[in-house]
């Protein structure tokens, strides 16, 4: 939890600065897609802290009315950002692209303005925002794929896409996502912008707006897909699941393994139930130790194991 919290912070940061300079920048040159990046730095500050609130919420203890903890706040609040923020900021960002495109009214640039006793264009100052907005958004991006570099060689996935099928820890997806998304935004408006001024012709500008809002709509949808399989109760993976119940098959005295389930309860926390059948000649305090030994070995076998419940058949 630690590692998601860092890296939703550094987003957190950078987007909030972000989200100011853009701004800026709009209302200095009235551009199309300057005011999309607005939105979706805006949205994705939101976006942290509603990961941030579910971070706090989910490590809250076990109670009578949550006996397995809280851990799946932190899907429910990624499945909010993807809803309200992403959605709601997706669309926003194509609506007003789409009618940009239909009634350009500029040519890129906005009217020159005075700083300071200089006059400055304002069309670099959308230059220096994105490009310093790309700047952060590689800062962050980096520290979201460490961490899920660090959860593909602990769980030996293929790569970023088996992690993205498999991870339970959707803060840091939903993080690393966002700022690739975030990353390639301000890459579009940077290039949408400067060919808008060097033809004269703001549709490039305003197209740029369109794609910016199709790319958060995509990943509003994608984000809302991949935390509907961790709320409605994912298992640990097959290969993972195989070798649990292999570990107790194999346990002395265990005869069959009737019924086998995992479940998340949380990001990096799985429930483990098992229905056993041991040897009929097995004394009952032996059993009790055994059921012990089988909890701790599989414990052992994977860090995301917290609960486990053996059932005995005898």
């Amino acid at each position: 939890m630690g590692s998601s919290t860092s890296v939703v912070l550094a987003a957190l940061v950078a987007n909030g600065a972000i989200a100011i300079m853009k701004f800026v920048g709009f209302l200095l040159t009235g551009s199309p897609s300057m005011l999309s990046e607005t939105y979706h730095s805006v949205s994705d500050t939101g976006n942290q802290v509603f990961l941030l609130v579910g971070i706090k919420y989910s490590g809250q203890d076990a109670d009578r009315r949550h006996p397995f903890g809280y851990g799946k706040a932190q899907f429910f609040y990624a499945f909010l950002v993807a809803v309200l923020l992403f959605g709601i900021a997706g669309w926003e960002s194509l609506k007003h692209g789409y009618d940009a495109v239909l009634h350009p009214a500029h040519g890129g640039g906005g009217d020159p303005f005075t700083l300071f006793g200089a006059t400055i264009d304002p069309f670099f100052v959308n230059v220096v925002v994105l490009v310093g907005a790309i700047g952060f958004e590689t800062y962050a991006l980096a520290k979201a794929n460490a961490e899920l570099q660090r959860q593909i060689t602990e769980y030996g996935w293929s790569g970023i896409p088996e992690a993205f099928r498999k991870t339970s820890d959707i803060t840091t997806l939903t993080a690393f996502t966002e700022d690739a998304i975030a990353l390639g935004g301000a890459a579009i408006a940077l290039v949408g912008i400067v060919l808008t001024r060097v033809t004269g012709n703001p549709i490039y500008d305003s197209v740029s707006a369109v794609i910016i809002g199709l790319l958060l709509m995509g990943f509003a949808l994608a984000l809302a897909w991949e935390n509907k399989r961790l709320l409605i109760g994912e298992s640990l993976p097959k290969e993972v699941e195989e070798r649990l119940r292999e570990a107790i098959r194999s346990h002395e005295g265990v005869t069959h393994v009737d019924r086998f389930g995992t479940v998340f309860f949380g990001p990096g926390n799985v429930v483990v139930t098992a229905d056993v059948s041991f040897a009929d000649d097995r004394d009952t305090s032996t059993i009790d130790d055994d059921i012990s030994a089988i909890e701790e070995t599989i414990r052992g076998l994977d860090s995301r194991v917290g609960m486990v419940f053996i059932e005995p058949e005898v």
